[in-house]
């Protein structure tokens, strides 16, 4: 197994489980969604299904690509939901986050975006050739 295959797997699982606890913890995760949000819970899990959807179909050789961006572009949507949280100091469950966590989540936010193109295989970067147009390997 290739790295770009590891990356790709390890990101669906963590997606894969993260929609999960959309709907296991949907009240909690409330807390977290920006006012300016309609419809929060919604979202909430709406986002949760697009996580498990996105997660498969990055799996899924004709829909790595797509599923690649999408995970991408969520990754910059829910930014605020991050700040949000880290911000207001809101409390999920039991567990209140300090900035131990928050600090480094926050920082790790473009990781994710590229970690999500690299495993889409939108990018090779920094491990493959550059070509002309967007840096696909054939």
């Amino acid at each position: 197994m290739r790295g770009r295959d590891i990356s790709r797997w390890a990101l669906a699982i963590i997606y894969f489980i993260v929609g999960i606890f959309h709907f296991y913890l949907a009240n909690a995760l409330l807390q977290i969604v920006p006012d300016w949000v309609p419809y929060p819970k919604q979202v909430v899990l709406l986002t949760g299904l697009c996580e498990i959807a996105g997660a498969i179909a990055l799996l899924t050789r004709g829909l790595r690509t797509a599923a690649g961006i999408a995970f991408a572009l969520y990754a910059v949507a829910v930014f605020p939901a991050n700040i949000k949280h880290a911000m207001d100091g809101i409390q999920l469950g039991q567990t209140q986050l300090g900035w131990w966590y928050h600090a480094p989540r926050l920082a790790f936010q473009p990781v994710f975006v590229w970690w999500a193109l690299f495993a889409g295989e939108v990018i090779t970067w920094p491990f493959g050739k550059h070509r002309a147009g967007i840096g696909r390997h054939q």
